[in-house]
C-alpha cells in the first residue's frame, strides 16, 4: 500500500512543480543590479606615458577622483587636470536611465578597471553596460564623432516579414525622440524595443544627426539580427526584437499617443530589459601618437 501512494505522491509533486518551473525559464531575464556593469568593450590607446616624475599619475588620479565624485549627482560630467602638457581631459556618461546610485556605483569601479585593462597609456575608453569613462592626454589625435568604436549583433536572424519594417519604425521614432528627450530616449513598437544616447555635451541637432548614423550602421552591419548594439565616438543605439512581446514600460513620455508605443527620457525612471551580448575586450582605433 505504501509503496503505491509513494509514487503517486511523486508524480503530484512533479506536475505541482512543473508550472513554476517553465515560469523560471521562459520569465524575461530582468537586469539585475550588477548588468550594468558588465564591461562592453574597451579602447587603449598603444602609447604609454613617459612618467618619471609621476606628474601624469598624479593628474590622473585627479582627475579620477574628480569624475567619480560628480557621478553621485550628475549623469554626464567632464573634467580637466594637469597643466600645460600634462593636461589630462576626461568624462563620464551614465545612461539616461539609470538612478544617482546606481550612477556611483557603475562609475566608481571605471579608475580601477581602465587601469587594470589598459595601463597608463595616453588615453583609454571603457564602456560598460550603463557608464563609460574616457580620457585622454592633452594634444592628442582626435576622432569623428561620427567614428563606429564598436558594434555587436545578435547570433539569431529573424526569418518571416514584417521585422525590417517594425524595426525601421522604431529607429525612426528613436531618432526624433532622442532629439526631443534632449540626448536620451528609449521607445518600444511592436515587440522592438530601442534605446539611443548621445555624449551630454551634444547638441540636439548633432545628436540627431549621429543617431540616424548610428542607426544606417546597424541597419546594415546587423541586417536581421534579433538584436544589436552599435557604439560611436559620440552616440550610441541598441535594439532587441522580443517575439513575445516588448517589456512594458514603466514611464511614457509625454509625446507619445500611440498605445503601441512607450518610451521614457531622462525624466523618468525606466526598467530596462537589455539582451546581454558577450563582453569583448576590443582594442579600437585610438590614434596611437602624439603631434
Amino acid at each position: 500500500m505504501g509503496s503505491s501512494t509513494r509514487p503517486n505522491s511523486l508524480f503530484l509533486s512533479f506536475f505541482f512543480f512543473l508550472p513554476l518551473l517553465l515560469l523560471l525559464c521562459l520569465a524575461p531575464v530582468s537586469e539585475s543590479a550588477t548588468d550594468f556593469k558588465a564591461l562592453v568593450y574597451k579602447g587603449c590607446a598603444k602609447q604609454a606615458f613617459v612618467d618619471p616624475t609621476g606628474v601624469y599619475s598624479q593628474a590622473l588620479s585627479a582627475l579620477f577622483g574628480s569624475l567619480v565624485s560628480q557621478s553621485t549627482k550628475a549623469k554626464f560630467f567632464k573634467a580637466t587636470s594637469g597643466s600645460g602638457q600634462t593636461n589630462i581631459t576626461g568624462l563620464f556618461q551614465c545612461r539616461g536611465d539609470l538612478s544617482n546610485s546606481d550612477c556611483y556605483s557603475c562609475v566608481s569601479g571605471l579608475p580601477i578597471l581602465s587601469d587594470k585593462l589598459c595601463g597608463k597609456t595616453i588615453a583609454a575608453r571603457v564602456q560598460l553596460y550603463g557608464c563609460y569613462l574616457l580620457y585622454e592626454v592633452a594634444g592628442f589625435v582626435q576622432v569623428s564623432g561620427m567614428e563606429m568604436l564598436y558594434k555587436t549583433c545578435g547570433g539569431t536572424n529573424v526569418a518571416g516579414s514584417g521585422f525590417e519594417e517594425r524595426r525601421d519604425t522604431a529607429f525612426s521614432v528613436l531618432e526624433s525622440g532622442v532629439v526631443s528627450g534632449h540626448g536620451f530616449y528609449t521607445t518600444s513598437y511592436q515587440s522592438m524595443y530601442v534605446l539611443a544616447q548621445c555624449e551630454g555635451d551634444v547638441g540636439d541637432s548633432d545628436c540627431g544627426d549621429c543617431v540616424k548614423t548610428a542607426v544606417q550602421r546597424a541597419q546594415v552591419e546587423c541586417g536581421s539580427s534579433i538584436s544589436g548594439q552599435v557604439y560611436l565616438h559620440k552616440c550610441f543605439i541598441s535594439y532587441n526584437y522580443y517575439p513575445n512581446g516588448a517589456p512594458m514600460r514603466s514611464t511614457s513620455s509625454p509625446g507619445s499617443s500611440s498605445s503601441s508605443v512607450s518610451s521614457s527620457s531622462p525624466s523618468g525612471k525606466s526598467q530596462d530589459l537589455l539582451i546581454e551580448f558577450p563582453a569583448r575586450r576590443v582594442d579600437f582605433l585610438f590614434a596611437n601618437s602624439m603631434p
